[in-house]
């Protein structure tokens, strides 16, 4: 009998929050793009500042939701540890995204919106894959607490 999920070489668990982390995702491009489209156009901003704007927004949106709702599992027992590596992780997307927007819109001449889409395509995949394996998933917990002598 076929498998009635969607991604079905994905264990169970996986697939519902890859699925989960899309949506959550999906909203907090919405909150990007539309600071990034509209601080450029309404602004003025040139278009890679409104793109840290705008990602920064996003990021915050898609770390509410990823410990609300995404993911199941934490690695951190700490969450001011456990944002600060989602933060250096959204730092890391964003200097891929700007890398991608810079080569998209400066040097292959497309519209910095479209460049934007494949930015967050490829920021999406990035992103989801190092905040599961280094965020999200079961291991040690850090810090490990401290047992009385």
């Amino acid at each position: 009998m076929a498998s009635s999920r969607i991604l079905p070489w994905f264990p169970r668990r996986l697939s519902a929050e890859f699925l989960r982390y899309l949506a959550a995702s999906a909203i907090g491009l919405g909150v990007d793009f539309g600071l990034y489209v509209g601080l450029t156009e309404l602004a003025g901003w040139h278009y890679l500042v409104s793109a840290v704007a705008g990602f920064c927004a996003g990021a915050v949106t898609v770390y509410a939701l990823s410990v609300a709702w995404v993911f199941s599992e934490r690695r951190f027992r700490r969450s001011d540890c456990e944002f600060l590596v989602f933060v250096t992780i959204g730092l890391l997307g964003l200097a891929l995204t700007e890398l991608v927007l810079y080569a998209g819109t400066d040097l292959s001449g497309l519209d910095y919106r479209l460049s934007k889409v494949v930015a967050a395509a490829i920021v999406y995949l990035f992103n989801f894959s190092l905040r599961k394996l280094v965020l999200f998933s079961r291991s040690p917990v850090w810090p490990p607490r401290r047992t009385p002598s």
